[in-house]
């Protein structure tokens, strides 16, 4: 499995171009599985090679700024993808109202740093992604946070077990939610380990 987004995996964008319509209907699909809501406005979307590069294809389709664009799509994408003993997710707070998601995230800071897996009561801790820190001062969060969970060779053995219970949740105070992973999205996932 590819760990790593390099300049010979970018097709030409006028390539790209005429199967993108093809491509986006084949990455809903392969994301539906990959996709997670826990609690009323959190969606998590677990990160992969694919999920990337599709990403990375997309940015340079949709701002055009060519060969010089790639470095950039490249740094930014690559540290989201799992690499073989790791989940990744970009974790979104996707509520419609202006005013409602602004007193929403004000109450949030600090919510990626309380991010969890839990496989058969044995909690993984989630690390956020270290690019940039997406509480600000004022402890208003981000609506977009990208969150690693670091596996030890067991955690990841009992993920991968057939029948595991897998929690995923926060234990923020103002967003104490968790939902218990479907079996098919464990499947998926498990994939991302080496």
């Amino acid at each position: 499995m590819k760990r790593e987004i390099t300049r010979a995996d970018i097709m030409p964008i006028a390539d790209y171009g005429k199967i993108r319509a093809e491509r986006r209907r084949e990455m809903s699909a392969y994301k539906r599985a990959r996709r997670m809501e826990v609690g009323p406005v959190a969606t998590f979307y677990f990160e992969s090679y694919e999920t990337m590069l599709h990403q990375v294809h997309e940015m340079l389709f949709i701002e055009k700024g060519g060969e010089a664009q790639i470095p950039d799509e490249l740094s930014a994408y690559n540290p989201l993808i799992p690499n073989g003993r790791e989940l990744v997710a970009t974790v979104m707070f996707e509520i419609d109202d202006p005013a409602r998601r602004a007193r929403m995230l004000a109450r949030l800071g600090g919510v990626e740093e309380t991010a969890f897996i839990e496989i058969d009561g044995v909690r993984v801790q989630g690390v956020p992604e270290a690019d940039a820190d997406r509480t600000n001062e004022e402890g208003k969060a981000s609506s977009v946070q990208f969150i690693h969970f670091p596996f030890t060779d067991a955690q990841a053995a009992a993920f991968r077990k057939e029948g595991a219970r897998v929690v995923l949740g926060f234990t923020h105070p103002s967003y104490g939610h968790m939902s218990v992973m479907p079996d098919t999205t464990r499947q998926a996932l498990a994939g991302d380990f080496a």
